[in-house]
């Protein structure tokens, strides 16, 4: 499809939509969050295929999650869906521990003040993450897709990786040296961050929010799909002023920081933690 085409398609959805812009409204988007591992390579020679496929099902339920969306013309809340965890689930071993200790809370977006209010948990303390909403310069692609009721369309940008994203997290190639001697590359050593991750975005102008899930925004419609390293998220059901007021408040408990911040004292605790299994060892599992 080409591009005056999609533009074409564009206005003409915004003028399907005047009535909604036309009044103050409010919505509510579910979406479905699934993030993939590679456990070819996980645990190295100390895991059995065995163990690692069990050591999969125990991770599932921590990577795939539904979140709710209220929104409204200026502002957002994004938070997980509640669930009972399942009996004997436990929780994934250590790699389980460490990413129940980043227990993320709503988290609250005002694209009209540029500001992102993040209710944090960081091992068993609340955390209070304030800052600007992360820019990301996006590039309209000549394609389109249905997604549900909701004609979209294809966006694409590059984000910097960073460091403490478990989700995208992979073991490096070691030499053959390490190979020889694994005491050489412990645990922290031996995972690293991609320096960028392309994101692709598919977003509706039916609905002319700017909003989207978690971080991701600024597009000329609701985003209802976004890919995005080994994380896919989708929109899978849509409310457009349901008749339940939805509440769109910021968060407000927690020790109050930035972005930088927040990020020194992970490393500070994960470097203490490093120090505490001696770097070796228990560590290097």
């Amino acid at each position: 499809m080409k591009l005056v085409t999609i533009t074409f398609f564009s206005f003409l959805m915004l003028l399907g939509s005047g009535s909604l812009m036309a009044q103050e409204f409010q919505g509510r988007a579910i979406y479905m969050s699934k993030t993939s591992m590679d456990m070819s390579n996980f645990g190295g020679d100390q895991m059995s295929e065995q163990q690692k496929k069990m050591f999969a099902e125990r991770m599932k339920n921590m990577l795939e999650k539904t979140y709710v969306l209220s929104f409204n013309r200026t502002e957002s809340i994004y938070k997980e869906e509640e669930k009972l965890a399942a009996p004997g689930g436990g929780g994934g071993g250590r790699m389980g521990g460490i990413m129940g200790s980043f227990t993320a809370g709503p988290q609250y977006k005002n694209v009209k003040d540029q500001q992102l209010i993040q209710d944090q948990e960081f091992f068993g303390k609340q955390f209070l993450i304030k800052d600007s909403i992360p820019q990301l310069e996006w590039k309209m692609e000549n394609e389109s897709k249905q997604i549900g009721q909701y004609l979209s369309f294809k966006a694409t940008a590059v984000k910097k990786g960073n460091d403490l994203d478990v989700t995208n997290m992979s073991r490096r190639n070691r030499t053959d040296e390490s190979r020889k001697d694994s005491t050489k590359t412990n645990s922290a050593d031996a995972l690293e961050v991609p320096k960028e991750i392309i994101v692709t975005a598919w977003y509706t102008p039916q609905i002319p929010v700017n909003q989207g899930p978690g971080e991701y925004w600024g597009l000329p419609g609701l985003i209802l799909e976004v890919n995005a390293g080994r994380t896919t998220i989708l929109c899978t059901k849509i409310e457009i002023n349901p008749t339940d007021k939805l509440e769109i408040k910021a968060p407000s408990k927690g020790k109050e920081v930035t972005k930088t911040e927040y990020e020194a004292i992970v490393k500070e605790k994960t470097e203490e933690m490093r120090e505490m299994n001696g770097g070796r060892g228990r560590g290097r599992n």
